[in-house]
This record gives structure tokens, sequence and C-alpha cells, in this order.
């Protein structure tokens, strides 16, 4: 059974030619099921139903793959519209990042690592610093907005994806539970955040996202820019 099972593997991949995209969404799938850490040649090749040694002739090994994977997610984060204001622009950019991010929770670890960078990566890149320009921010003050909004939503997704729970009917559980738990009255500020606002129907952990992402982009202006290096030099 097991060898009939290989035979039709390699039967379909003979069929689907093998090319550098099957082998990065392959290994997209993997790290996405697995995480980054189980990703091996094997572990790739196996779903394509070849040998390790055949994903050689078409990337350079998993350094190669890392790079791929990495540009084809920012390839899934919407560039900011040209047709807006620069806030909305730069709050749609982030929070399909963050979706993006939420859909391949190892790309995290990677995103900013890459020594080669891809042209998915660089036009994003390019094209929130070219928003940012455009809107009349300084070359360091485009710079400074640029890190802080990625701070802010690398540290969010983290945060996010390490919760205990997915969604409100876990998160009642668990806070429940920890009520449950916690000696009578001795954190009565923690009581009231959960009973007066996380436990309240219709609380979405997610909604804090634009809540930050709005106090952010309300704070960035590009005719501050004096005033922050000069606090920065301070």
């Amino acid at each position: 059974m097991a060898e009939g099972g290989k035979g039709r593997r390699k039967a379909a991949a003979a069929r689907t030619p093998l090319s550098r995209e099957r082998v990065i969404r392959t290994a997209i799938a993997v790290a996405d099921e697995k995480g980054s850490a189980a990703l091996s040649m094997r572990a790739i090749a196996e779903p394509l139903g070849v040998e390790a040694m055949s994903l050689y002739h078409h990337v350079g090994g998993r350094e190669e793959i890392l790079d791929g994977m990495v540009d084809a997610v920012f390839e899934e984060i919407e560039l900011p519209p040209q047709d807006t204001d620069w806030k909305t622009a730069l709050r749609r950019r982030t929070e399909s990042a963050r979706a993006a991010l939420r859909r391949h929770p190892w790309a995290i670890g990677l995103m900013d690592s890459r020594k080669r960078p891809g042209p998915a990566t660089l036009r994003h890149h390019d094209a929130v610093l070219g928003t940012l320009r455009a809107s009349g921010f300084s070359v360091p003050m485009a710079a400074h907005a640029f890190s802080l909004l990625d701070s802010y939503l690398y540290g969010f997704v983290l945060q996010e994806l390490s919760l205990p729970f997915d969604g409100s009917a876990e998160l009642e559980e668990v806070a429940d539970g920890i009520l449950r738990e916690m000696p009578a009255d001795a954190y009565p500020h923690l009581t009231e955040l959960a009973v007066e606002h996380a436990l309240k129907p219709g609380y979405d952990y997610g909604d804090e996202f634009a809540f930050g992402l709005a106090l952010i982009l309300d704070a960035l202006h590009p005719d501050e820019q004096v005033t922050l290096d000069e606090t920065a030099r301070a």
C-alpha cells in the first residue's frame, strides 16, 4: 500500500512539472502546518512526490526557499493605495499585513531577516516609503514612521498568536477558569477588566489592533521631523 501511494505521488509529479514556484508554494504550505523549523528539503519534496535532490534543479537550497517564501508573503500584502490620503493608505496596508502574518505565523521571524530580498519585498518597502515621502515626510521621518508601524504590527501579531484563546467562546472559557482560580478580591482590577470589558458581548481582542494603529497614525506628522530628530539626539 505504501509503495502504491509513493508510486501515485511520483506519477502525479510527472504530470505536473516541477518549478521554483511550486517548490516555494509547497514550502509555505509545510511551514503553515508545521512551522518553519520543520522545513527540510525532504519535508518539501515529500508532498511534491519527488526526491529531495530533485528540488536543487529549481532552487539553490533552503536559504533560497526561505527568501522565496518571505517574498511570497509580501506579495500577499496590499500596497498602499495611491488614490487616498496617507493615513488611510497605510492603515489599509498595515491591516493587510496583519492578515497575511496571521495566515503565515512563521513569517514574522523571517520578514526582515533575508539578505537577498525579492522583488515583492522591495516593491512593498518602496511603496510604503513612497507614500510617506509623497505626503511630505522627510527621509529620516519616513524611516521613523515605517519602523514604528512595523514594530507595532509585528509585536501585536506575535502577542495575538500567543494568546491561549481564539474567539469569544474560548476567551470566556479561559477567563472563567482564571477567575475561579484567583482568590476572591485579590486582584480587583484584573477582575474588573475581565467582567466589564473582555467578557462583554461582542468583545474581540483584534479590535485592540485598530485602536493602537489609529493612535500611531494620528501621532505621526511630517512637519514634526525637527522636534523628533532633536529629541533623538538629546
